[in-house]
């Protein structure tokens, strides 16, 4: 009975490949896109209406507190994605594996779901919520001398969340994120899909491998749904890791009450605050990503397989 289901068992991209292959695309895309992801992170920690939009913003950053502010928290924003995307790339493989059926080998539109919330969650806890409270806690500090900054650099500032707040405090807004993540992939991989074979005819296993601009097209596609759909949530981690345990009373409890704290105070719109630098970072970021991702893989199966299925 074994023999059925060998023609089934072909050779796969092994799951460390898609690790490697995200990991070298979030470098790339973490060095072209972190100024926009200052700008959001900024926008929405701006309660008094300091900036009055995206190129406001850019420019007093750059007149206030010079160029290199703009890639602020770089160091931890190029290794969160390093290894989120590594993280990320993998589980997936890992779990599409375990979701495929035994029989045919294929995989369903629920486990291609269910693998990218997965994926999505495993990267928001192990990875995504520490790394982006201390990358959140260094970008809104604002000023140019380094000796009026409480956090001297990443792991002075992880250092001292620790000190200060516990290990908890390096999962400030886990919950948030969570949710945020875990929906975000779970579009992403099946919105990549989904775009690769509609605008390209290229079927996962048909040894086809992308041109970049293809991937890029694809990925930017996939990169959109997320960002408009898990807008609450990203506004809502980025002020529950802002804020700081050290300072007394926190302003928000929780999730839920900070939706309802920043609805109550600020309005409905508010809970989208930086939609739109996250709309010019994360559709460009997925599309630079996939480039890169794709071709890594594309250059694996073309050198050491033969049609594997990607």
């Amino acid at each position: 009975m074994a023999e059925k289901s060998q023609p089934q068992n072909q050779k796969t991209i092994p799951p460390y490949m898609k690790a490697i292959s995200g990991s070298l695309g979030g470098v790339v895309e973490a060095s072209c896109l972190q100024p926009i992801d200052v700008i959001k992170t900024r926008l929405q920690l701006d309660r008094s209406g300091n900036y009055k939009g995206i190129i406001h913003c850019g420019s007093t950053i750059v007149q206030n507190e010079g160029v290199r502010a703009l890639w602020k928290g770089l160091t931890p924003f190029a290794t969160h994605l390093t290894l989120k995307y590594a993280l990320r790339m993998g589980s997936n493989a890992v779990l599409q594996s375990a979701f495929k059926d035994s029989e045919t080998g294929k995989l369903s539109p629920q486990g291609r779901l269910l693998s990218g919330f997965g994926a999505g969650v495993l990267e928001a806890l192990i990875i995504v919520t520490p790394f982006e409270v201390v990358k959140i806690r260094l970008q809104q500090q604002r000023g140019l001398k380094p000796e009026l900054m409480k956090y001297k650099g990443p792991i002075h500032c992880a250092r001292t969340v620790i000190r200060e707040e516990g290990l908890r405090g390096l999962w400030a807004g886990a919950t948030p994120t969570v949710m945020r993540n875990g929906t975000n992939q779970a579009a992403m991989f099946t919105a990549k899909n989904a775009f690769d074979v509609i605008l390209w005819k290229k079927h996962e296993g048909d040894g086809k491998v992308l041109q970049p601009w293809q991937s890029m097209i694809s990925g930017f596609l996939a990169g959109t749904a997320g960002p408009v759909c898990t807008g609450p949530f990203d506004v809502v981690k980025t002020r529950l890791m802002a804020q700081s345990r050290s300072g007394g009373e926190l302003k928000y409890k929780g999730m839920f009450h900070a939706i309802s704290t920043i609805y109550a105070e600020e309005g409905l719109l508010a809970l989208w605050k930086g939609l739109l630098p996250r709309l010019m970072r994360i559709p460009p970021g997925q599309a630079i990503m996939w480039a890169v991702a794709d071709q890594v893989i594309g250059f694996y199966e073309r050198t050491y397989m033969h049609n594997a299925p990607l």
